[in-house]
């Protein structure tokens, strides 16, 4: 009976459990490895797995959207004829966290295909965008981010894309600080924290005050945050109206 119910806890967690990489499939990858530039540099492992990989899902979203697979015939009924298929595919570069990688994505013969998982139009894929804007929150420059990303990533970006990229964020703060807040919370801390931040072009230390309110049912709300700047509050970006800074009034 024990044994009986220990089979069945090791086959529930097995369906949970995700499929692990054969280890045969690792060996056959890093039989030529020598340096760790045959790993992760140009042409190297990495980047043809993840460019098979890529591929490979954007090849699986065509045989959806077109319903049937690669070098098979459409399923048609005697009346129908053949409206779409495949055309080949078209070379596409994207920028992601580890560079430049060049795919080929699938056609349509009317043009119709939209992939989902790297959409028509888009060149920056994973958190590529996201790191950009946390180099301009941290103080960089225009410049130095543009520098940074050619020498880390070997990425020629132009200073108007990291602009909209940083403008992009823009419209979600603005909601956030319009969003309404309640009328009264039972708890509300106040706390703060010295960071650099770039002004007038220097970067100098200032305190970002945080308030935090806490209501009945243990929910928390970020009420507001405030730059502190010779004992007075600058508006970072805070909640609502109602919230805003207790100092400097």
């Amino acid at each position: 009976m024990e044994v009986t119910k220990k089979k069945e806890r090791e086959e529930q967690g097995q369906e949970g459990k995700k499929p692990e990489i054969d280890p045969a499939v690792i060996e056959e990858l890093m039989k030529d490895y020598q340096r760790p530039e045959d790993l992760t540099g140009p042409g190297g492992i990495m980047e043809q797995l993840t460019k098979r990989l890529y591929e490979r899902v954007l090849g699986a979203e065509m045989t959806h959207y077109l319903g049937y697979e690669k070098g098979q015939a459409p399923k048609l009924e005697a009346d129908q004829e053949r409206e779409n298929h495949r055309n080949g595919t078209s070379k596409k570069t994207i920028v992601s966290d580890d560079g430049k990688l060049e795919i080929e994505v699938p056609r349509d013969r009317a043009g119709q295909f939209e992939p989902q998982f790297i959409r028509k139009g888009q060149r920056r894929f994973g958190g590529f965008d996201s790191k950009i804007i946390t180099m301009y929150a941290q103080g960089m420059t225009v410049r130095e981010i543009k520098a940074f990303l050619e020498e880390q990533y070997k990425v020629e970006v132009s200073a108007d894309l990291i602009s909209t990229v940083t403008d992009s964020v823009m419209d979600d703060v603005l909601e956030w600080q319009n969003r309404p807040l309640e009328r009264m919370y039972p708890v509300v801390f106040f706390d703060a924290l010295r960071v650099k931040i770039r002004d007038e072009g220097t970067v100098k230390n200032k305190a970002v005050y945080l308030a935090l309110g806490i209501q009945r049912d243990g929910t928390k709300d970020v009420l507001g945050l405030w730059i502190g700047a010779d004992g007075r509050g600058q508006v970072l970006v805070s909640g609502h109206e109602r919230a805003q800074a207790p100092w400097g009034r």
